[in-house]
């Protein structure tokens, strides 16, 4: 498409980010989406910088932006990612959370960040906040079972400001419900958590900022890190783990 039709606008689920932009990606397929999600060293830059750097697409949108960052060599190496800039960090907030597929499974993770400036642990909030997914892929395993695994190589993130008015994304339906996920062929809920779970989908300030927390499942050999070097892990699992 050389010209986009009056009105376009790039406006995704979140299914749609994980299981078809990030896992192309992570694959090495389609390389054109890159038109509308480039790759850069998100946290190399300020957040007002990083609206000019989208994509081709996507450079008359004024609400949101989305990025492919590549893992940091310091995490490939077992240390944690750096999310500071010359003149601030990225801090994670709220709970991180699960995104799920139509048909209820467990395809990523996300975790929401607000932008601070100044130095920790003293900065000062902004309204710029960051959605970051990483995808859930299924492994077979020696025992015939299907062992969740997380990517790492790329991560998919969205960015924001924060605003008092109603924008493009906060127009999907508020609330649909969900029976609690399975990952593969893994028990993986508790019978509090068998009762049906609510989704705010798509809200600037409920599932793209933690504000949509749900128990998560107990997954046997899972490790789940949440510690950005400012706050304390959520969980602890014993094989996911993202710092």
């Amino acid at each position: 498409m050389e010209q986009l039709p009056p009105g376009f606008r790039f406006y995704p689920t979140e299914e749609e980010l994980v299981s078809f932009y990030l896992h192309n990606k992570l694959e090495g397929k389609r390389p054109d989406v890159k038109r509308v999600i480039p790759v850069i060293s998100i946290y190399d830059i300020e957040p007002w910088h990083l609206p000019k750097l989208s994509g081709e697409m996507c450079q008359a949108d004024t609400e949101q932006w989305f990025f492919f960052t590549p893992r940091q060599e310091r995490e490939a190496r077992g240390g944690r990612p750096s999310r500071t800039t010359e003149s601030g960090y990225w801090k994670a907030t709220g709970s991180p959370g699960y995104v799920y597929s139509s048909d209820n499974r467990v395809i990523g993770v996300k975790k929401t960040m607000v932008f601070y400036k100044g130095k920790a642990p003293t900065g000062r909030k902004t309204k710029w906040k960051m959605n970051e997914y990483r995808a859930i892929e299924e492994v077979p395993s020696s025992s015939s079972t299907v062992v969740p695994k997380l990517r790492h190589e790329f991560s998919l993130c969205r960015v924001y400001v924060v605003s008092g008015s109603l924008r493009a994304f906060d127009r999907r339906p508020e609330m649909s419900t969900r029976e609690t996920p399975q990952l593969g062929d893994n028990e993986a809920a508790t019978s509090s958590q068998n009762a049906t779970m609510v989704e705010k989908t798509s809200s600037s300030e409920t599932s793209h900022s933690g504000g949509d927390h749900v128990d998560l499942p107990e997954i046997d050999g899972f490790n789940w890190g949440i510690n950005d070097g400012l706050e304390q892990p959520l969980w602890e699992w014993e094989q996911l783990n993202w710092p």
